[in-house]
């Protein structure tokens, strides 16, 4: 199956990683991902949990993102958001039934959109299409 989000991300580095009440990494290119609820950062040697209603200061892991390049990504069959780093660090991003946790932007606006319910919502082109997505990504098995 075509994995559409791993095309849009794949290769593409992270330029800057902003908090306040939402996560954006902007990604060369630019391409954003936006986080505007809860998610979980893995790296080798730490886990970093954030949840909503707290503002967001990058720190640890989240600033480590800087310069590395996007290794992999995919849409759960949930509809959460999953994207693998160079270095082996993993932003996961689970579904929500109420509000839509995460979206990735370009300039001329969305690309995809995860929404409330875990539903996922591609913009124009060859993945305009409401679908979930299996992983395309360095842990692929």
């Amino acid at each position: 199956m075509q994995n559409g989000i791993a095309e849009v991300l794949t290769g593409r580095r992270v330029a800057a990683v902003s908090g306040g009440g939402r996560l954006d990494l902007t990604l060369d290119g630019p391409v954003t991902v936006r986080v505007a609820h809860e998610f979980r950062v893995d790296a080798p040697s730490e886990v970093e949990h954030h949840y909503p209603g707290l503002t967001l200061r990058p720190t640890g892991p989240l600033l480590g993102l800087v310069g590395r390049a996007v290794a992999g990504a995919r849409v759960t069959m949930a509809g959460g958001l999953e994207v693998a780093f160079d270095g082996g660090v993993t932003l996961s991003v689970p579904p929500h039934a109420v509000v839509a946790p995460w979206s990735v932007l370009t300039p001329e606006g969305a690309v995809c959109d995860g929404l409330a319910g875990g539903e996922v919502v591609w913009s124009a082109g060859p993945a305009a299409e409401r679908r979930t997505e299996g992983w395309a990504g360095p842990h692929a098995g």
